[in-house]
């Protein structure tokens, strides 16, 4: 049987892992979107387990609201990512540094 404690374990492993894509990762800027996507897919599992655990549905209820922010952020970094290739021909980190207005 899963325990409140399995599920807590695992989106603690996943919050490490996109905390140490971040870090690891500083050049591609597909990755550590990736990463950040990850990292809210953690949280999210927070809020259901807890939201399990105590039987009522508001930690259900915030997952929702955390996915829409996720997918306009998705979407947002996306389009950047686009124009800055276009632009740049590259998606580099450094190459977003050293763009002016």
């Amino acid at each position: 049987m899963l325990t409140l404690t399995h599920f807590l374990m695992l989106s603690g492993v996943l919050f490490a892992i996109s905390i140490a894509g971040i870090f690891i990762n500083r050049k591609n800027m597909i990755l550590l979107l990736m990463c950040i996507e990850l990292m809210l897919l953690a949280v999210n599992f927070n809020f259901i387990a807890f939201s399990r655990y105590l039987g009522n549905t508001d930690g259900q209820v915030f997952v929702f609201f955390i996915l829409t922010v996720a997918a306009a952020e998705a979407a947002i970094g996306l389009a950047i990512l686009v124009t800055l290739f276009r632009t740049r021909s590259s998606i580099n980190v450094q190459d977003v540094n050293s763009m002016k207005g």
